[in-house]
């Protein structure tokens, strides 16, 4: 009977350890084997491919460095990444990375953070709080990357080239900054990034006309509705960008619907599966990626040096700079076999399904005959 008691408790505590305390997601990767360790946050601002990416590289930082780190990625906006946060401070974490949803009006509680313990911001700022440093890169040069490949996608196009932007907030710092860098390219205007085009009216010169900008607070579907209306209110469209992970995927689903894929130029920006496989596929020109893997190793790494005592935070840059790059036919599949190792995907799963796919179809021959 004692056997049993001491069993069930062992499978409850087991159980326990797995457990989410509230909305949203959280993984809890504990390398302690050697009595306690500094406990670190990563903190997303929603749930997407980039995202898990990110993880996989804030988990092996934790492994690299022997401390536990919480990735906590919000479901339900702003309201959920402020739980989140607010529950990191009850719990008293050594440091916390944030990527904040709507920086403008989160300062106070970010500063609460900051306050608290070690706050850093990474994939998008909060240059006006009291973070310690930046680890991104510049999503204004980002997206000015990003209107050099809408340019260079649409350069046999005679006349003029209508363009449609699709992201999930510009409430983001990250968000304006991209769609501005894109912008103020295809306007060819001079370098600022502090300028800032409201959304609403068509921003247009000679060459370039951008009809407007559709934003869908991170519901897939609502993009992609947003993208049919828009092929049905301009059925002569020429190009439409993506600036978010999902963006791209949602407007191509799109796109292929109304089968229109190859009749409408697409950008993006990050390395969705479904991107990248497009690009290969000559049905979409190109995207822009981060390094969220870095983004999730870096952040961690800082967060854990600082606590352990072998790097004081004082001691390193305001803005850790991981550069963009832009992915095109011509590096794609190079660039997605990198990605595949970093985050240990393999092409074994693929390949496993062609195989099962190409069983299906000889029996379905086999009953044809």
């Amino acid at each position: 009977m004692k056997r049993f008691f001491c069993l069930t408790l062992l499978i409850l505590a087991t159980a326990l350890t797995g457990c989410d305390s509230g909305d949203g997601q959280e993984t809890n990767t504990n390398n302690n084997t050697q009595g306690p360790r500094p406990t670190v946050a990563y903190v997303t601002n929603g749930v997407a491919s980039f995202w898990d990416i990110a993880q996989a590289g804030a988990e092996q930082a934790a492994a690299d460095l022997g401390v536990e780190v919480l990735v906590q990625m919000p479901i339900d906006g702003v309201q959920d990444q402020k739980r989140m946060l607010e529950d990191l401070i009850t719990r008293q974490v050594d440091g916390v990375a944030v990527s904040p949803i709507d920086s403008d009006n989160q300062l106070d509680l970010l500063n609460q953070v900051a306050a608290a313990t070690t706050l850093i911001t990474q994939d998008s700022d909060a240059a006006d709080s009291d973070r310690e440093l930046y680890i991104g890169m510049s999503n204004y040069d980002a997206g000015w990357m990003c209107g050099k490949l809408i340019e260079e996608a649409t350069q046999d196009v005679a006349g003029e080239v209508s363009i449609m932007i699709f992201v999930g907030r510009l409430e983001q710092v990250n968000a304006r900054q991209r769609r501005q860098g894109l912008i103020d390219y295809l306007m060819k205007r001079e370098k600022d990034d502090t300028r800032y085009d409201e959304p609403g009216a068509e921003i247009k010169n000679e060459r370039f006309v951008i009809l407007g900008t559709r934003t869908d607070d991170f519901d897939f579907n609502k993009c992609k509705s947003y993208a049919e209306d828009t092929l049905t209110a301009y059925p002569d469209i020429t190009c439409m960008v993506g600036l978010f992970a999902y963006n791209p995927p949602m407007i191509l689903e799109a796109l292929a619907s109304a089968d229109k894929l190859n009749e409408v130029h697409v950008v993006g920006f990050d390395e969705d599966e479904s991107t990248l496989q497009a690009i290969v596929d000559g049905t979409c020109y190109g995207t822009v990626v981060q390094n969220p893997y870095q983004y999730g190793y870096q952040s961690v790494k800082v967060l854990a040096e600082n606590a352990l005592g072998t790097t004081p935070i004082s001691s390193l840059d305001k803005f850790i700079d991981i550069p963009a790059r832009q992915i095109k036919r011509d590096n794609v599949e190079e660039f997605w076999a990198e990605l595949k190792k970093l985050t240990g995907k393999t092409d074994e799963g693929s390949e496993d399904q062609s195989e099962e796919e190409l069983e299906e179809e000889e029996t379905a021959e086999d009953s044809a005959e």
